[in-house]
């Protein structure tokens, strides 16, 4: 399974991918905007950093303006992914951005419906959100499910199904489970998956029973 991180502060990215378990980076206009900085020079800043994909999304609402947005964003890098909504203008400008040979995250998807729709439009990426299904009282594990199974049933379907709105580590491993192929994930998800207090407990006995020898290593 392939990490993304989801995020725009440039300081984060650049110490996870010390770490080598980034794979590519999301940000959306929201976490742009709390970055306080300009929309262009962000994902420049962020692609220059991370050799994977980085997704940026477009502010148009309709078609024409999405593919000039669009256009704009694949220029700053080869590696921009170009983010749409799983809109009917959304799709449509994900087929002609596929036609162009632009990568395509197609994001806000809430049902395997709209997920089939994304494939056969021939997005790169599909984002179902399953953390703000959960928030509304839906399983949004149950929509990862649905989704992998259909896109498992056509071999010709290459799109990627990655996972939004990550709240916690069992997200991530349920998707995981499930055949999910990438998860976006907020920085402090990554971070808790590291621990577990039975490796903190195990390692302070280590550590006290070594300090016991009086030896060095070095």
């Amino acid at each position: 399974m392939k990490f993304f991180i989801d995020t725009a502060d440039i300081r984060e990215i650049e110490d996870l991918m010390t770490t080598g378990l980034v794979d590519g980076v999301t940000t959306n206009p929201t976490l742009i905007a709390k970055s306080g900085r300009r929309f262009l020079e962000v994902i420049a800043d962020i692609c220059r950093i991370v050799p994977g994909p980085v997704s940026a999304e477009v502010t148009a609402t309709d078609y024409q303006t999405m593919i000039r947005e669009g256009q704009k964003l694949a220029s700053i890098a080869g590696n921009v992914i170009v983010k749409v909504p799983l809109t009917v203008d959304g799709l449509k400008a994900c087929r002609t951005f596929s036609g162009m040979g632009i990568g395509v995250n197609v994001t806000l998807c809430f049902s395997a419906a709209q997920a089939l729709l994304a494939a056969k439009s021939g997005a790169t990426y599909v984002s179902p959100f399953v953390g703000r299904l959960d928030d509304q009282g839906y399983d949004g594990m149950a929509l990862i499910e649905e989704i992998v199974n259909v896109y498992q049933n056509y071999t010709q379907l290459t799109t990627q199904i990655l996972v939004a709105s990550v709240r916690n580590p069992k997200h991530v491993v349920e998707a995981a489970l499930l055949g999910a192929d990438v998860g976006t994930l907020p920085p402090t998800v990554l971070k808790q998956m590291y621990h577990h207090p039975l490796t903190d407990k195990g390692l302070q006995a280590f550590l006290t029973d070594w300090s016991k020898t009086g030896q060095s290593i070095l």
